[in-house]
Parts: structure tokens; sequence; C-alpha cells
């Protein structure tokens, strides 16, 4: 017998008189937060603050992500398919497209990319991407340095967790992002844009 054998035959002989696992309790609460539209918008602002992500109130999203272009400084912006064309209409950045075969080193070299978002979780303070229309590949999220986010309002916004995932496919590649990339050594000093984009900046979309 084998030592994998003689493990499992232990565990085996272990639970032999086990009780059976009770039923999974289905009660508890899907949501902390009231159920006012405006309350929901105010709690996912305040945490996404919170994680460092710089967030902006606005009823038309051309100008303003125009204004964070150029505030920005940023030459090239990368676009990806289906992506509203109102968005970049006042935006004098170079668009890329997102592309299959682009390198990671072309990604790199682009200063900021706008996508939309699948959900925002208010009581998390977390933008979920799944790589539907206007969102793009999962990359295009992660290796640009600066990375603007518009989430509709309030079609897009639920206050928790379990109300995302009934909302979600798990089928799709979902990416959940609460700020920007950052990290902390053992001696807590955080580093930013490590993993993904230094800044993250999120337009919340009204109308």
């Amino acid at each position: 017998m084998s030592s994998r054998d003689r493990i499992l035959a232990r565990v085996r002989a272990a639970v032999t008189d086990a009780p059976a696992a009770p039923a999974i309790t289905r009660d508890y609460l899907t949501s902390h937060t009231a159920d006012d539209s405006a309350a929901v918008l105010d709690l996912l602002h305040e945490n996404l603050a919170d994680y460092r992500a710089v967030v902006h109130r606005t009823d038309a999203a051309g100008p303003l992500i125009a204004e964070l272009l150029a505030a920005r400084g940023s030459g090239s912006v990368l676009v990806p398919d289906g992506l509203p064309r109102e968005w970049l209409s006042g935006a004098s950045a170079v668009r890329v497209d997102d592309t299959p075969d682009s390198t990671a080193a072309e990604l790199d070299a682009v200063d900021s990319v706008v996508t939309g978002c699948a959900l925002a979780i208010a009581e998390t303070g977390t933008i979920v991407l799944d790589a539907g229309p206007s969102q793009g590949r999962r990359r295009i999220s992660l290796v640009p340095d600066h990375h603007i986010c518009v989430v509709r309002v309030p079609d897009q916004i639920v206050a928790s967790v379990p109300q995302a995932m009934s909302r979600l496919d798990p089928r799709r590649p979902l990416t959940w992002i609460s700020g920007p990339s950052a990290t902390s050594d053992i001696e807590l000093d955080r580093v930013e844009g490590v993993h993904g984009p230094r800044t993250l900046e999120v337009v919340l979309l009204s109308g």
C-alpha cells in the first residue's frame, strides 16, 4: 500500500461514523445597505475613494474624459471594441485599438485606457469587468498605467457581492478591481502599480 492509500484509508476510517453534514442555510442577508439608490451611490463613491481610486460624477462622459486625459498628458489611449464613441468625442489623444496580437510592450507604451464595466459593488468599492462590450480583454486593464473606468448610474451599481453574483455569468473571465494596483512589504510600505494600473479613475455616469 502506498503512502497515499494509507492516508486516504485513515481519513475514511476517521469519518465513518461522522454525522451527516447539515443543510446549508440561505437565509443570510444579501445586503447591509438601505434600498436607496442615492445611498448606494454615495457608499460606492466613498469606498472607491477609500481604496485610492479617483472618483468623478458626471452626466456627460465625453468632456470629462477628454479633460482627464489632457490633465494626465496622455498622447495615446487604448480603446476596446464597443466603447461608446461619445466617451472619447472630445479627446485629442491617439486612439489605439485593442487587438489580439498586441504585445505586452505595445500595451505598456499606451498612456491610458478607457473602459466600461459589467457592474460596481458599493459595499466593497469594487468594479467588475467581464470582457463584454466596451471592456476589452483582461490584459488592457492590467498593463497600461492609467485606467479610466465608466460606471453607468444606477443600472450598473449593486449594493453587495451576493447581488453582484446573481447578475454575473461565472463562465465569463471576471476581473474584480478594488482601487489601483497596490502591494505592501512586511514593513507595510505601500507600492502602487506593480500588478496593474498605478492610477484608477472611476467615472460615475448618470443618465
